[in-house]
């Protein structure tokens, strides 16, 4: 979907009053690609961006409003806010919903007129940075008016290149300033080295290395313009040097061919112009020839490039055909959009990559992809992505994670990686169970049996983050490790799906091994509290305990005991057992859900948002939790929590994520839930089934089948999953196995205004766990 920054109030009004008129009738389908709303998440706390990028690209060309220092950059981590009123300029390379930041490359600002200032400016003093206004998004595009210059902005972006066009006012001189300086999450001496220069045929390639939330990479540009270069600057502003070298800053007149230096700035003329300038801008992890190179790999101009991309949109979005109300169709394909960003591809059009270890591999049958938010993606985007992206994309994933581990100087996957480096943000090693699910869902294109090695080279790697003593202890003792307590549950669940993947792959001692580990998550359950607690060396609790204290380097990571508590996505079962039977494990989800946060301050943590009680949608360990209840036979309250979640933590406006989106997980939640069904644990092989949001949706999936939900007389009010049938037949139990969903078929809800109290309650209808249920 369009839309302009002035028509925005408008266009919601007209959206929230259709739907309190007809809440639940669908609209005509329009192209998917049409359904698109950027926007979305760009202000609160979603922190995605608004700019052009195609799926999985390389490129995510985008505006910057803020790169300020690094202390002040959380709610800026995709580098833009929505209300933000000035932008500073365009950038090439973007998170979408991190919750850090980082990136923000090769910054290209227009500027018109006699006069170039070559420094951003600020509130109080001018600069290149300038006022906003008709802002317009789609996937793959995105426009802007910069009121100071009087310049219309336009970017798109294909694989690996990213278009801007300028249109500049008429009779004024036109000039791009290319900033090697800015970045996002700046601190002083974070960029260690930089270098710009000219090409015979015109090309501006250059490079930059920095440092920050990874450690040091190289990122590398060529750029080419539709109209010839009348003059340049090539500038360091940077002082005090202390060796200024034959062409290096300082030395010789501003208009040299090449400049290289810690602080760049070009100043790029071309006169005044009849028609709108084109850029394009490629980028490579590799060097300047791999930019020239993928230059060449997408030729066209901007409006070619636009309409590519488009199709390639519409193409991915479109593998999920959805009927729903205008409000849920936007909020859903925006979801599945945002999904659809990452992993990025990192190789170059030649195959050619940069790996974690710094040398340059070259290309062995597959496209190598970055941007890894593991700890966030494994829950439900990798699980999405495995049905309705091609199976050679999904094993591209695969592949690059296995291969990071084979480059890796520790000989260990990706924890959180992002060009090609490694920045060991968050816990577990979450690359294991986006492996197995892929492998046991029958992904082709991968060695299983190699990747089996990396996962358990991962497992078994004793200085990351406590496992030597998890392996010995079992669990991760608070006195020697920081987050012990979660550490401990989210081993063991990567555990388990090692253990399954070895199952599978008839490797008996290896599954045993890790299915040992599997039920290590019991070692810090305290039955006597019903809680997940930290414990010391000693075996001893941690004292003093309050379930509901929330700091960072505690005992949990990013929560708390009230969400870490339900965290055994494979054995559910037998976490019911220890909190007393059924009865009891529906009393504290409801406890949970139902808490009074009124005497409790979480304002210090920058990641608890999204509360519903001691729910916490605003961050991952949350997201299964409210389909639980099914595994204590009553789905109808499944189905209740559901519609609390979605009605308040989703919304089609620029605020309308109620936390970072994660690199596609909140979103993908969403989609998940929209169809009726979630993957509680990745590598069990099923999706516990909760109750759909849309009239329908028409699924294509990565084996060349097709599946269709239905939800027949859904409403506000029939909000209750009455009876299910797949294939016309009845389902009486709370899940549907992936294999049932690759046949392809049809899955059919009939909705009803109150719970249906007799469906999929028996313990034959539950979800699987581990050790199975009963006592």
């Amino acid at each position: 979907m369009v839309l302009t920054r002035i028509a925005r109030p408008v266009l919601l009004a007209t959206l929230l009053a259709g739907t309190a008129l007809s809440a639940q009738t669908s609209e005509a389908p329009s192209a998917p690609v049409d359904a698109v709303d950027p926007f979305i998440g760009t202000s609160g706390e979603g922190h995605t961006f608004p700019g052009a990028v195609a799926p999985f690209g390389m490129v995510q060309l985008s505006p910057d409003t803020h790169v300020g220092p690094a202390r002040q950059t959380y709610n800026w981590a995709a580098g833009y806010r929505h209300e933000d009123p000035v932008i500073r300029g365009f950038s090439h390379t973007h998170f979408s919903g991190a919750g850090h930041s980082d990136l923000g490359d090769f910054l290209v600002m227009p500027v018109s007129g006699d006069t170039v200032p070559l420094e951003a400016g600020d509130d109080k003093t001018p600069g290149f940075r300038s006022h906003k206004a008709d802002e317009i998004a789609s996937a793959g595009y995105y426009a802007v008016t910069l009121t100071d210059p009087g310049v219309r902005a336009e970017m798109t972006a294909g694989p690996r290149v990213g278009v801007h066009r300028y249109a500049f006012p008429t009779g004024k001189a036109a000039h791009l300033l290319l900033d090697l300086r800015s970045i996002i999450y700046d601190y002083p001496g974070k960029i260690l080295w930089s270098s710009i220069r000219i090409r015979p045929d015109g090309t501006i390639t250059g490079s930059r290395e920095v440092r920050g939330w990874a450690t040091p990479r190289r990122i590398f540009f060529a750029i080419r313009f539709s109209a010839p270069l009348t003059g340049h600057r090539f500038v360091s502003t940077e002082k005090d040097i202390l060796y200024k070298g034959f062409k290096g800053p300082g030395r010789g007149p501003e208009t040299l061919d090449s400049l290289s230096g810690r602080a760049l700035v070009a100043q790029l003329d071309f006169g005044t112009l009849t028609k709108p300038l084109e850029a394009k801008v490629a980028l490579s992890g590799v060097d300047e020839d791999g930019a020239i190179a993928n230059l060449a790999s997408e030729p066209g101009d901007f409006d070619a490039i636009r309409a590519k991309t488009r199709t390639a949109w519409n193409d991915a979005l479109g593998a999920v055909k959805i009927d729903a109300p205008k409000a849920m169709r936007t909020n859903v394909y925006t979801a599945l959009y945002h999904s659809l960003m990452a992993p990025s591809v990192w190789s170059d059009a030649d195959g050619r990559w940069r790996g974690p270890d710094d040398q340059v591999h070259a290309g062995t049958g597959f496209t190598m992809h970055s941007t890894f938010s593991l700890w966030d993606t494994f829950r439900a985007e990798h699980p999405l992505l495995t049905l309705i992206q091609p199976e050679a994309k999904n094993a591209d994933f695969v592949n690059s994670l296995v291969a990071g581990q084979k480059t890796s100087p520790f000989g260990i996957l990706p924890v959180w990686q992002f060009g090609g480096k490694e920045t060991w943000t968050m816990i577990g090693y979450h690359a294991v169970p986006v492996i197995a699910d892929a492998c046991l869902k029958g992904i082709r294109g991968i060695d299983c049996a190699a990747a089996l090695k990396a996962m358990v080279a991962s497992a078994d790697y004793a200085p990351y983050g406590g496992l030597g003593d998890y392996m010995k202890l079992g669990y991760v003792p608070i006195d020697r490790e920081p987050e012990a307590a979660s550490k401990t549950v989210e081993y063991a669940f990567d555990d388990w799906t090692i253990a399954r993947l070895a199952r599978q792959l008839g490797d008996k001692a290896t599954a045993e091994r890790f299915e040992k580990r599997a039920q290590y998550w019991r070692n810090s359950f305290d039955a006597k509290t019903g809680f997940l607690r930290a414990r010391k060396a000693d075996g001893s609790f941690r004292t003093p305990f309050d379930p509901t204290a929330i700091n960072y380097g505690s005992d949990y990571t990013e929560g708390n005991a009230w969400q870490y508590s339900w965290f055994m996505p494979h054995d559910q079962g037998g976490l019911f057992r220890l909190l007393g039977g059924d009865a009891k494990a529906i009393a504290k989800l409801d406890a949970m859900f139902d808490y009074d946060n009124s005497k409790i301050d979480y304002s210090h943590a920058e990641d608890i948002s999204g509360l519903i009680g001691q729910y916490i949608h605003g961050n991952e360990p949350s997201h299964h939790v409210a389909y639980l209840y099914s595994y204590a036979g009553q789905p109808w309250r499944t189905q209740e929590r559901l519609k609390q979640i979605v009605d308040s933590q989703y919304k089609p406006t620029p605020e309308g994520l109620a936390g970072n989106d994660d690199l596609g997980q909140m979103s993908a939640w969403l989609v998940f839930t929209a169809l009726g069904f979630y993957p509680v644990a990745p590598g069990s092989n099923e999706y516990v089934i909760g109750r759909p949001f849309v009239d329908r949706a028409d699924m294509a999936l990565s084996n060349g089948q097709r599946f269709t939900v239905i939800a027949d007389g859904l409403s506000d009010a029939n909000r209750y999953v009455g009876r299910v049938t797949l294939n016309g037949k009845p389902l009486d139990r709370g899940y549907i196995t992936d294999a049932e969903i690759r046949a392809g078929g049809e899955l059919r809800f009939t909705m009803q205004a109150s719970p249906n109290k007799t469906w999929a309650t028996g313990v034959k209808a539950h979800p699987f766990s581990m050790t199975g249920y009963g006592k």
